[in-house]
């Protein structure tokens, strides 16, 4: 028996098969954290552009734009055209579609090389989407798992560094039940094993969905359940949280509540969730917009940053339609409309590094949930 304080260990004990895993690699463990590094350097973020082909059917159908794979590579050419020095200076990396990975710039160029030559470093979303999980209601979990490595790998000789992988998760009064936090707490780790594995870094979405209607206290309770069981399952599955990116939503309301909440609040509860459950080791958390408004993910990110209290990681952002919305309705799919496109999209880009180091000057508004 092992007392506090006895100067003898029985080593057997503690080496037991129940605790002895194999070590990482140091090289690799040196890789990922620098990769994660260059990703989460102060004042920059990254912007998540994987939408798939039928995604962005309605959003090119609004604009009078046809979809198709060159209008697609038109579109995300032009965002990744912007000025190399202001966007290297905002955006670290840019998550992508597998279609985009492979695709060439009008002159040529992969676009993967087109954001290399900007200091910018290419992602790419892994997951194969949303399927309903088997025994429970109204529930999903994420397909994708089956050749993972495989794919893993292939992208990394191809010029990806990061990987992303989405889980969701609904509010209500029977929601998110314990099978669902569990099957996708497994599903993720899972997925952030083998992106290891294969020297990438894998970035982590349990989205928790806003819709609904339950206030801001009730969303903190489900947030906390969710990273608990997420982060205990990451260790149990040995996942290098040093060389892994935590991709949350913030802590809101629902938006069918009448809940008024202020940059304040939402900072505070979201740093409150985050506080109780993930531990230091995980060097960033990068927030998704969540179906915020162009200017609360803004004014939000700007408040948690600037909010006093313990934050032991680097808080940035990880933003797709908060990022282009802009952008796309002033490029229209027309040519001439780049050169505005692009300084849009930089502009969009520069208020939400502006919030990620707490400096944003935008006005402090209220998040207001109505019916």
């Amino acid at each position: 028996m092992l007392r506090l304080g006895d100067k003898c260990i029985c080593k057997d004990k503690i080496s037991s098969p129940v605790t002895k895993y194999s070590e990482l690699d140091p090289a690799l463990c040196k890789e990922l954290r620098k990769i994660v590094e260059a990703l989460t350097a102060p004042g920059k973020g990254l912007l998540a552009c994987d939408e798939s082909p039928s995604s962005l059917e309605d959003r090119f159908s609004e604009l009078g734009v046809e979809n198709n794979e060159n209008s697609r590579r038109d579109y995300r050419e032009m965002l990744f055209t912007a000025d190399k020095c202001q966007l290297s200076q905002y955006i670290s990396g840019v998550i992508l579609h597998h279609e985009t990975v492979y695709q060439k710039s009008t002159d040529g160029i992969e676009l993967t090389e087109v954001l290399r030559q900007s200091n910018v470093i290419p992602g790419i979303k892994v997951d194969k989407g949303l399927l309903p999980l088997f025994g429970a209601k109204n529930e999903n979990t994420t397909e994708g798992l089956d050749n993972l490595q495989e794919r893993c790998i292939q992208y990394k000789h191809d010029g990806c560094h990061f990987t992303k992988w989405r889980c969701t998760y609904t509010i209500s009064e029977t929601t998110p039940s314990l099978l669902a936090m569990v099957a996708n707490a497994n599903v993720l780790a899972r997925y952030a094993t083998i992106c290891q594995s294969a020297r990438m870094v894998p970035i982590i979405e349990p989205e928790i969905l806003n819709t609904g209607d339950y206030g801001i206290n009730r969303a903190l309770e489900v947030h906390e359940e969710v990273y608990s069981v997420l982060f205990r399952t990451l260790h149990e599955h040995h996942v290098y949280l040093e060389g892994a990116i935590l991709k949350p939503a913030m802590v809101l309301p629902g938006v069918q509540s009448s809940t008024n909440c202020t940059p304040q609040i939402i900072a505070e509860h979201t740093l409150t969730a985050l506080q109780r459950t993930v531990p230091p080791a995980v060097p960033a958390v990068l927030f998704l917009s969540g179906g915020q408004s162009d200017k609360d993910s803004v004014v939000n990110l700007n408040a948690i940053n600037a909010y006093e209290g313990k934050k032991p990681w680097t808080l940035s952002f990880c933003y797709g339609r908060a990022l282009q919305n802009t952008a796309m309705s002033t490029w229209k799919g027309k040519r001439e409309n780049a050169s505005k496109a692009q300084a849009v999209l930089l502009e969009r880009a520069k208020l939400c590094s502006e919030a990620a180091l707490g400096v944003s000057e935008s006005e402090s508004g209220v998040c207001t949930r109505k019916n």
